[in-house]
């Protein structure tokens, strides 16, 4: 079975746009109808959750992204191990200790035990 990546169908771009246009709403009510201050604010409030939502999605998107990618290469590297094996070769682990310690950047680091 194929390692499919499910698409993504969130636009970020569009939720922010929706969100910015809202924000603007919110603040021209609040203006009009300064009585209902509290009210807005909570409104705004709930708004700018959005933001974080966004950062969080997009950090998490990127290490999923990062995480099929270590997987792949570490697959890769146990059948290539189990077909030198198979094949007779010297060192079969070879494989799989050159993937373990490939270089990776120090955000990629603290990902994978050691």
């Amino acid at each position: 079975m194929p390692n499919t990546v499910p698409p993504v169908n969130i636009n970020l771009r569009e939720v922010s746009e929706r969100n910015d246009n809202a924000r603007h709403i919110v603040a021209g009510c609040a203006s009009a109808m300064p009585t209902l201050a509290d009210m807005w604010r909570y409104v705004q409030e709930a708004l700018s959750d959005t933001v974080a939502l966004s950062v969080e999605i997009t950090r998490l998107s990127a290490e999923v992204e990062h995480s099929r990618l270590d997987r792949a290469n570490l697959l890769a590297a146990i059948r290539a191990a189990l077909a030198a094996h198979a094949d007779g070769e010297a060192d079969p682990l070879w494989y799989l200790r050159d993937e373990l310690d490939a270089p990776e950047s120090a955000a990629d680091a603290s990902r994978r035990p050691r």
